[in-house]
């Protein structure tokens, strides 16, 4: 407070300060006299008003007059009154040109605007977080290192693809827009799939307006059988003898399989009478064991006189080698290792007089590998063909719809109409991997079924 008192004494000792509000008689005030040298006395017990009554005042000038009077110059706080100055008429020839505005009423704001404007001569303050940036000083770096490449010669990576892309697009001609009523423009269809776009594909990309580009597999069938089989020929109402006896042959094969399957399933479930279960043998089985188990106990009860000589926990010491014999041990290994060099040695040189077999093998293995790549790639293709394992259970193939020799019908009116359309479409989707194949949904009560009876039934029985 006393720096505030010590800038109101200077202010107020400065000849030209002028003071916009009546001073008032503060000093006349006897004030209560109080120990001002404990800390706990300056805030409590100073009077302050004088100082934030000079600042005020200072406030006010700023914000009427923009600054102190005491700064002002004299043509900015006087002016000399010389009367009203009469205007001087207006001709013909001074009327104003067409196309001009009129100085007028017009140029003069509006009341409201002059409302809304603000009355203070000070600047407001400057914001400081408007003219903050983020990652400002690693902007300025990067600016700094183009600049030093770009005095260098060195273009950046983005702008050489940019340049490149555009001279590339400027190579290209654009196609310009046509006049409709021009007769040897394209035709172009409003109700087509493709959309006609004249835009940079770049542009397309980065806004997100071009599609997405479609995964190759995605346009791969999961099949590559037909949606709609054709039968043999034997399947007709009236076939060739030959083509409706290959597929009585085709029908007979299926069942034939059927047939070895369930008798393969019955044979291993099958029980062999002879390993049934009879008295005999139950007897057997109850008493096994036990005649052994008496003869044991009295083997044990017979002491073993050969077991009393022998010591309890005898361990077997062996000898300690002499030097000669370790010597004996290290020249037979040396022996074993020259042996076995020369046998190696001598097996490469025997390997130079066996090239031309060793040729015929590679030849005969890569054979191998060429048909087996062959086969491979064969039992792949036939793999397309085939249904694959979708779900739980396996696909079941739908019966040979086919009609014996005598079942034959001579025209259209007497055939008789098998199998059904919804079950054919059904099966083809599980074939072609659409679907995975199922199994009719069993209905399963989930509630017992109560049974009352009415009193009218009562009456009657």
């Amino acid at each position: 407070m006393a720096s505030a008192r010590r800038l109101k004494r200077v202010a107020t000792s400065q000849p030209g300060f002028v003071s916009l509000k009546a001073s008032s008689d503060l000093t006349n005030s006897r004030r209560k006299r109080l120990n001002k040298n404990k800390k706990k006395n300056w805030n409590k017990h100073s009077d302050i008003n004088d100082v934030e009554d000079f600042l005020e005042d200072v406030r006010l000038q700023e914000r009427t007059t923009g600054g102190l009077l005491t700064e002002k110059e004299d043509e900015s706080l006087f002016f000399l009154d010389v009367g009203q100055q009469k205007k001087p008429t207006q001709t013909a020839a001074e009327e104003p040109e067409e196309g001009k505005k009129r100085k007028g009423k017009s140029i003069r704001p509006l009341r409201i605007d002059l409302i809304l404007q603000s009355d203070s001569l000070i600047a407001p303050p400057k914001d400081v977080l408007a003219y903050q940036k983020p990652n400002a000083k690693k902007l300025r770096r990067i600016a700094q290192k183009a600049e030093q490449l770009a005095a260098k010669g060195v273009v950046p990576r983005r702008q050489k693809r940019l340049l490149n892309r555009l001279t590339v697009e400027g190579l290209a001609k654009k196609p310009g827009s046509e006049a409709n009523n021009n007769p040897d423009r394209d035709y172009y269809d409003l109700w087509g799939q493709e959309s006609k776009s004249t835009a940079d594909p770049w542009y397309l990309q980065q806004t997100g307006k071009k599609r997405v580009k479609r995964p190759e597999k995605m346009n791969e069938k999961p099949s590559v059988l037909p949606a709609v089989e054709v039968i043999a020929p034997g399947g007709s109402y009236n076939p060739d003898f030959f083509s409706h006896q290959a597929l009585l042959q085709e029908a007979h094969d299926v069942e034939v399989k059927k047939h070895k399957e369930e008798g393969k399933i019955e044979r291993q479930l099958a029980v062999n009478r002879e390993d049934t279960a009879t008295e005999e043998t139950v007897f057997q089985e109850q008493v096994e064991g036990l005649l052994e188990e008496e003869v044991e106990d009295e083997e044990e009860r017979v002491p073993n006189e050969e077991d009393d000589d022998v010591p309890v926990g005898a361990i077997s010491i062996a000898d300690k080698k002499t030097e000669k014999q370790r010597k004996r041990e290290r020249t037979e290994k040396l022996k074993e290792q020259q042996r076995l060099t020369e046998r190696r040695q001598t097996g490469q040189r025997q390997q130079l007089f066996q090239l031309r077999s060793i040729k015929a093998n590679i030849k005969q293995q890569e054979q191998m590998t060429r048909e087996r790549r062959k086969q491979r790639k064969a039992n792949q293709e036939a793999q397309k063909a085939m249904p694959r394992r979708l779900g739980r259970l396996k696909f079941q193939a739908q019966d040979l719809e086919v009609q014996l020799s005598d079942e034959l019908a001579g025209s259209l009116r007497q055939l008789k109409p098998e199998g059904s359309v919804l079950k054919d479409r059904f099966k083809s989707l599980q074939k072609r991997n659409l679907i995975e194949p199922r199994e009719r949904a069993k209905f399963k009560r989930r509630y017992r079924v109560k049974y009352a009876e009415k009193r009218a039934f009562r009456e009657i029985t």
